[in-house]
């Protein structure tokens, strides 16, 4: 955990050096801002369901952003191979790789902790589900952080492993929206394969152990076959 943890300082300090990061904090606050309060005063509910509602559908595009350079970068630039020689395993890359994804996913969201303290200051605002949509939002942006490493191990071109990882967390995102082109005897397994599905949920303030497994299992499944591909490489 030592290891991991180093390069997990490394990953998450190098965010700040360059300027894609601030490029991307600020393309998800303009959208998200916009989208949430041009509509929060039609529907005169003091609430953030519209604001979790935009989450996943955004995060399928903004977390590959910050994810497609983990493995990409360094494989591109053989600086991997480098870090091989140090006294760390596959699994501490991996994990400080991906925890430093989770903390700046977390770090976007601080900002729009505004959006609920406006929100309290116009009506009577339940917490509840405030609380439990961030949690959801960082279990989704975990998730979403696991696919992007498996991506970003694939190749060594970061526009490569954006467009797979994008693909594979938009796809996670709509299928659950599209049971009606499949039998009914598969809408129980195609909404339970839906992350939006899950994160809404979570999202209501009502935190399910089914929920929560199925965030672990996504996150699992996206490491362990990061590790595979890397080993494959070596």
């Amino acid at each position: 955990m030592r290891q991991a943890a180093h390069i997990f300082k490394k990953e998450f300090k190098s965010y700040f050096v360059s300027p894609i990061a601030y490029m991307v904090i600020s393309i998800f606050l303009v959208v998200v801002g916009w989208f949430f309060f041009s509509t929060f005063f039609l529907f005169n509910q003091a609430n953030l369901r519209n604001f979790f509602a935009l989450l996943p559908i955004i995060f399928s595009f903004v977390v590959p952003a910050i994810t497609m350079r983990l493995f990409s970068e360094e494989l591109n630039v053989g600086s991997y191979e480098i870090l091989l020689t140090m006294p760390v395993t596959f699994s501490d890359v991996i994990l400080g790789k991906f925890l430093a994804g989770v903390a700046f996913v977390a770090a976007l969201l601080v900002p729009t902790l505004a959006y609920p303290v406006s929100v309290s200051l116009l009506g009577e605002l339940d917490w509840g589900p405030v609380l439990g949509g961030y949690i959801g939002a960082v279990l989704l942006g975990a998730s979403f952080c696991a696919v992007g490493i498996f991506a970003s191990s694939l190749t060594r071109y970061q526009i490569v492993a954006f467009i797979v990882s994008a693909a594979i967390c938009f796809c996670l995102t709509l299928i659950d929206k599209m049971v009606f082109l499949f039998p009914r005897t598969f809408v129980g397994v195609l909404e339970y394969l839906g992350a939006d599905f899950h994160f809404y949920n979570i999202s209501k303030g009502i935190i399910d152990s089914r929920d929560l497994l199925y965030f672990l299992s996504i996150i699992f499944i996206g490491l362990y076959g990061a590790n595979i591909v890397m080993q494959e490489k070596n």
